[in-house]
């Protein structure tokens, strides 16, 4: 399959390129970049050398129909909305990295991001790009919103308990740390090296726009709406999610329910998929244990005192947060194992 990354040089784009490059039924055969036009990437990032040495191009909708057949759009929000329907009226497959097709209503999204959103008549067709919940939508798709990073870290906690109905969907809290690539790669004072070293901190506390998309996800897939309150935090490293996900089990269930029915429950609902690996009970995720891969870990703690189901969830931002779970869907979209390219391990050191 011959691919196009537009706006390749943020990380996102960086990311998937990376990936790319080991694909063995991928080609990359055009890459763009509004900053960069007329560099090759390897300039831009030496550590591709003689790896990707194509040359950047301004955004021009007819060379990347002329020289792709899939489109990988990295690029900001509000900007994917323009490009999109350019590419889909040319007959290319569009993965979206950013928000602006994640929601099926266009005042919610304008609501979140402030935005009028100019191709609505998209919003319904667009299929939200978890594979372990929608795989035989994501194989139909020409248009797959990929899902936010902190999104598919919670999607992954509550999904096989509120398809079940063990849990009262509201309320349900998460507690979600992340590292600084979450915020992109154009230069951010909070994200500056002496503002975040030694630091930790909440932001967006109940207001963050990934809320109500795990909500709306969640809901697609489970037919119930949880009510969750979401706590994002920055966390001075350079990649990773740690998500800590509280739920209480129905108040019925409670007088024989262990962590056994929860692990059984877990390991039993994710065996299909082979990006979500779910942990020994009492072994607990690290954020160590998944950087640079696409698997997504998964630790259960059960503290019956309070009737709670603690879930934890550990993936590295920029592949199984962003540029891996965009590839694992591309690989759907195509008909290949989802695997391909994305099976190996994280980095140990």
């Amino acid at each position: 399959m011959k691919i196009a990354v537009i706006g390749a040089t943020g990380y996102t784009g960086l990311e998937l390129l990376r990936i790319l490059s080991r694909h063995p039924h991928g080609e990359v055969s055009i890459i763009t970049s509004e900053t960069y036009q007329g560099k090759t990437f390897s300039q831009v990032f030496p550590a591709f050398r003689d790896v990707l040495d194509l040359e950047l191009h301004p955004f021009d909708p007819q060379e990347v129909a002329e020289k792709a057949e899939l489109a990988f759009l990295c690029l900001p929000h509000g900007s994917s909305m323009a490009a999109v329907p350019l590419l889909l009226e040319r007959g290319l497959k569009v993965i979206d990295l950013s928000g602006d097709f994640r929601f099926r209503d266009p005042l919610v999204y304008k609501k979140w991001y402030g935005l009028e959103h100019t191709a609505t008549h998209l919003l319904e067709e667009a299929v939200f790009g978890m594979p372990e919940l929608f795989p035989s939508s994501i194989a139909r798709a020409r248009l797959v919103a990929n899902p936010g990073c902190y999104v598919t870290s919670v999607i992954l906690a509550l999904a096989p308990l509120l398809r079940t109905g063990w849990i009262n969907p509201s309320p349900v809290y998460a507690d979600c740390k992340s590292g600084v690539t979450g915020g992109g790669r154009k230069p951010n004072q909070r994200f500056h090296f002496p503002e975040c070293n030694e630091s930790f901190t909440a932001y967006s506390v109940a207001h963050h726009r990934h809320q109500p998309e795990m909500e709306e996800a969640l809901e697609s897939f489970s037919g119930v709406k949880p009510t969750i309150l979401f706590s994002p935090h920055l966390v001075p490293m350079n990649r990773g999610i740690l998500s800590t996900v509280y739920t209480h089990i129905r108040e019925d269930l409670l007088p024989s329910f262990t962590l056994k029915d929860a692990h059984e429950l877990f390991s039993s609902f994710y065996k299909p998929h082979p990006f979500v690996r779910v942990l020994s009970p009492g072994e607990l995720p690290n954020t160590h244990h998944v950087r640079g891969s696409n698997f997504c870990d998964i630790g259960l703690v059960w503290e019956k005192r309070t009737g709670t189901l603690v879930v934890i969830t550990a993936l590295d931002n920029l592949v199984k947060g962003a540029s891996g779970q965009a590839v694992q869907n591309m690989n759907i979209m195509a008909g290949f194992p989802q695997t391909q390219g994305l099976l190996v391990p994280g980095e140990v050191v």
